[in-house]
């Protein structure tokens, strides 16, 4: 190498280059890419020998062209290193719905730590920063499909531990109708395709096999009317790992945990578990006679989505009745029954007022909807939930047709097997088998807000590819029920950590 040409190099371009390779290469050893070596070349050029025009727009006389260049270059920086950091940093997160109230609100902004658990590499990497699915102007895709490389994650401080509030990619949400995009879209298929039969079929009286064909016809019924139905349902399209929609809930069983839910209360291998110190439940809450002042309501912290006057609608006095709400008015109407979500505080306030409160009683099971698994006919509901064992890494199960559909969507979905049952017997991937060795782990998540919470109790098991990361910091929060001048900022949240 002639050691000429690099007499005249500056001993602080040696410094910012020592520095950057330094950095550089200790970023390859912890994301264990030695792909990136062929970056280093170029590296060294940039700051030694400088034979590619990286500035050549510097040089060029002022005027539009250098400015919008000027521009180019600061937005293609700043994109590179927003990637970076989205990717193995942090990312935001807004809670959209209220399915952690009131331990996280609508409207909370969070620093989610990607390092927590350690940073996931890309796994569609042609993807813009900030967008998860779709481009917030055209509603195009964010990314591009090609090329999808398999699930890697580096090195991190930790692992999901029970109890942790964890943000994930939606399980079910590798396949999407547009105009129902809050909506599992195999639920929607089950159910569009139930209503498709008038007269449903008795499946206590099945066998499991009869049972999965009952399945597959109600599906596969309701999937095509879906597809026949884009003006109604919209475009039916399929996402990536890590294109799915993020979810934030609190990990309530982790991998080898066997889980049971008995009227309300999470039981974990045997053992109740430790409830989250606002969990809420929704309730049915009568007078005895006048409204409940907003000001009550105010203070309880019921937002105005969550306050449903129930009793001013003819259509439910029956229902109300049959769930023994009686009190009536001197008018002879029924007196006001409203339904909230109430934690055991917010319930044990409004239960001492008896001078305003005649009764309070728990939402009935029957407004759960279908629950996971679909083809499973449990008989579960989400008060009273399995005993359901949570699939581990390493771990062999014994395959029976009863407990196939609890794990199939993880053998065929999640680890991308070919599973066909025939004549009684279970294939996979052409073989007949009684038993499954799981490749990844498994996690159970739920919301705090125990009854407004699509979770694992309706769409299944969350993989561990799908973990995004670890709530650390609220570092806003927006009241949308107040304006700007009348308490839209919740100063009290801000910074507040998000355990």
């Amino acid at each position: 190498m002639d050691k000429k040409m690099f007499a005249d190099v500056p001993a602080k371009q040696w410094i910012k280059l020592a520095v950057w390779l330094v950095l550089y290469l200790l970023f390859l050893i912890w994301v264990k890419s030695w792909w990136g070596l062929l970056v280093v070349p170029f590296i060294f050029d940039a700051y030694i020998t400088k034979k590619i025009p990286w500035g050549f727009w510097r040089e060029w006389k002022e005027g539009p062209a250098k400015t919008v260049m000027s521009w180019v270059d600061a937005i293609v920086f700043a994109l590179v290193a927003v990637y970076f950091v989205n990717v193995y940093i942090f990312q935001n997160y807004q809670i959209p719905s209220s399915s952690m109230e009131k331990s996280l609100l609508v409207g909370d902004y969070l620093y989610v730590s990607k390092l927590s658990y350690g940073p996931r590499k890309p796994m569609t990497p042609l993807s813009m920063p900030l967008a998860q699915h779709t481009l917030p102007l055209t509603g195009g895709k964010s990314y591009i499909e090609w090329p999808q490389w398999k699930y890697e994650r580096v090195a991190g401080f930790g692992k999901v531990k029970r109890g942790d509030i964890v943000v994930f990619n939606f399980p079910a949400g590798d396949t999407v109708a547009m105009n129902y995009q809050a909506t599992d879209f195999y639920s929607l298929a089950y159910s569009e395709g139930k209503r498709l039969y008038p007269n449903p079929m008795d499946l206590d009286n099945m066998s499991p096999a009869q049972q999965r064909m009952v399945f597959d016809i109600y599906y596969n019924a309701g999937r095509r009317h879906i597809l026949e139905n884009p003006r109604i349902f919209g475009e039916v399209v399929t996402r990536p790992v890590d294109r799915r929609e993020n979810y934030v809930k609190r990990c309530i069983g982790v991998a080898g945990d066997t889980l049971q839910i008995v009227n309300g209360q999470v039981r974990i291998n045997g053992k109740d578990a430790e409830n989250p110190e606002k969990m809420q439940f929704n309730y049915f809450v009568q007078t005895t006679g006048p409204d409940i002042p907003l000001e009550m309501l105010d203070e309880l912290g019921i937002s105005e989505d969550d306050r449903l006057m129930m009793s001013g609608d003819a259509a439910w006095e029956d229902n109300l009745v049959a769930m023994g709400f009686n009190t009536r008015t001197a008018n002879g109407r029924l007196a006001p029954v409203y339904h909230f979500p109430l934690t055991k505080e917010m319930y044990d306030k409004l239960a001492s007022n008896t001078k305003l409160i005649s009764k309070i009683v728990m939402e009935p099971e029957s407004y759960a909807g279908d629950l996971y698994p679909l083809n499973g006919n449990k008989h579960w509901d989400r008060n009273n939930y399995g005993p359901i064992w949570i699939p581990a890494k390493g771990s062999t199960l014994k395959l029976t047709l009863e407990n196939l559909p609890i794990y199939e969507r993880c053998i065929v979905a999640y680890e991308h097997n070919k599973l066909e049952v025939k004549d009684g017997k279970i294939y996979i991937n052409g073989k007949e088998t009684d038993e499954y060795t799981f490749q990844m782990d498994y996690y159970w998540m739920m919301g705090d807000n125990r009854h407004n919470s699509a979770d694992s109790r309706y769409w299944g098991f969350v993989p561990e590819d799908h973990v995004v990361g670890k709530p650390i910091t609220i570092w806003l929060s927006l009241d949308k029920d107040h304006g700007w001048l009348d308490g839209k900022i919740r100063w009290s949240r801000l910074f507040k950590s998000a355990k």
